[in-house]
């Protein structure tokens, strides 16, 4: 197993996850690194704002203690990616998956390739991620709509650690978008990078 050096631990660098499957992983290309600049001016990281993407199977993910993953559709892992990806978060790696509309039934499947044993669960709001950087007393904010349903943070944990955060119904990303691309209120925008930041914060520091 590759393990994340202290010196990576403490590196601040972000990517997007690449994967298979044909769902567009490339959905919302200016959401992290806005999130990545609202960081950085924020709450005090030093974030390269050139963000990377990596693949699910290469080893590259090792670099990068924060990976985003987002999309609509389809998602598969192959058993290198599973491998990888599980070696990645057991060492330390922090994924956040936010469905951008559409991802929920194949990422819990393909989740299940890389821990079989595992499962989501939902994240109650007095857990630290909520309020790493910023106060969110109710938990995960809705930033769109799409059926209706109340807006839902889901994770993995591993020895009390949560290793992967999936967002459901709330669409964090899209809110982290350029202002003209969903053209959403101010204080929509705001609570979305808040609650990005938080996610980020956490990551690093855990």
């Amino acid at each position: 197993m590759m393990l994340l050096t202290s010196l990576t631990l403490n590196a601040q660098e972000v990517a997007v996850l690449k994967y298979k499957g044909g769902g567009d992983w490339y959905s919302n290309p200016t959401a992290l690194p806005n999130l990545v600049k609202y960081c950085n001016d924020n709450i005090n990281t030093n974030i390269n704002e050139n963000v990377a993407t990596v693949e699910a199977g290469s080893t590259d993910i090792f670099q990068y203690p924060f990976i985003h993953m987002t999309g609509h559709g389809n998602v598969f892992f192959d058993d290198t990616d599973a491998e990888n990806l599980r070696n990645y978060l057991l060492s330390g790696g922090f994924i956040h998956i936010d469905d951008n509309y559409g991802m929920k039934p194949y990422v819990t499947k393909e989740l299940k390739k890389v821990f079989p044993n595992k499962d989501l669960i939902p994240i109650t709001k007095e857990h630290p991620i909520f309020s790493t950087a910023f106060d969110f007393p109710n938990g995960i904010p809705k930033i769109h709509e799409h059926d209706g349903k109340a807006p839902e943070a889901l994770g993995l944990f591993h020895d009390d650690r949560l290793i992967l955060l999936f967002t459901f119904e709330t669409d964090l990303g899209d809110g982290w978008e350029d202002t003209e691309v969903h053209n959403d209120p101010q204080d929509v925008r705001e609570k979305a990078l808040k609650m990005g930041a938080n996610i980020v914060k956490f990551a690093f520091e855990n």
